[in-house]
């Protein structure tokens, strides 16, 4: 089992944003996580992450507490892909993957042959290994996003976080990003990742885990549980969830555009 969140609720002050979360994430699982703008989701992974700690419950992550671990102890445990990256300098591909491959350095000095063989093993293993001396600010958006994995690949975590990685990507780079993360998914990683496409999860998720105001308002695989009335209800809009390919995928139709055609 890679995550274990117990009874997890977390408040800002007097504003609560989390109230007794609770879900287990195994090794080759990708979950996604489904839910409007303000429900909690980014605050359920800054405390998976070790980046809060003033919540009620419990995780533990690879059978560690998370509060129980240093920065550096975490980061070989679990990584994190931001849904945005602004890089301060014209760093080469290669740098910017190479910059997480210190943690298993017994203290700050400048990454060795060992870590330089572990992150162009990590653009191969993403299929991008041509693009490591490429300026990371001049490739495509799709193309930093898939930097991101194999920066997460090269820190040696079982677990990866994605915020809404696919956000900023148009269709064709959606896609590859996707399916990469399904692949190290199959290859045994567990990768937590939130969107606002329920498509993407039909199509590439092993379970959906949906946050309404706070609370967990279903978890388990997408054709279980995201419904006409789950979406409704998550979003206000009515829509149509219909089975495509002998129900080998599942999409989500707006009725109000239906009925205008």
């Amino acid at each position: 089992m890679s995550i274990a969140v117990s009874n997890l609720s977390f408040s800002y002050g007097k504003h609560a944003v989390l109230h007794d979360v609770s879900f287990t994430a195994e090794d080759g699982m990708l979950i996604n996580v489904l839910g409007p703008n303000g429900v909690g989701k980014s605050t359920l992974f800054r405390c998976i992450l070790g980046l809060e700690s003033r919540y009620q419950g419990s995780i533990m992550v690879n059978g560690k507490d998370i509060r129980s671990l240093s920065i550096k102890q975490r980061a070989r445990e679990i990584s994190y892909i931001p849904q945005s990256h602004a890089p301060v300098y014209d760093f080469e591909v290669i740098d910017v993957v190479l910059m997480s491959t210190t943690n298993d350095l017994p203290s700050l000095g400048v990454p060795g042959t060992a870590q330089l063989e572990r992150a162009y093993a990590a653009l191969e293993r993403i299929g991008i290994a041509h693009l490591a001396t490429r300026t990371y600010t001049q490739i495509s958006g799709g193309e930093q996003q898939l930097v991101l994995i194999a920066r997460a690949l090269a820190q040696n975590a079982r677990t990866i976080i994605m915020d809404e990685p696919t956000s900023a990507l148009d269709y064709g780079n959606t896609v590859r990003v996707l399916s990469c993360v399904k692949r190290l998914a199959r290859e045994g990683m567990s990768i937590i990742q939130s969107t606002h496409q329920p498509d993407q999860a039909f199509l590439y998720s092993d379970k959906t885990l949906v946050i309404s105001k706070g609370q967990i308002a279903a978890f388990g695989p997408p054709k279980e549980v995201i419904t006409d009335k789950l979406i409704s209800d998550l979003y206000g809009i009515d829509v149509e969830v219909n089975s495509l390919y002998d129900d080998k995928v599942r999409v989500c139709v707006p009725i109000i555009d239906l009925e205008e055609v």
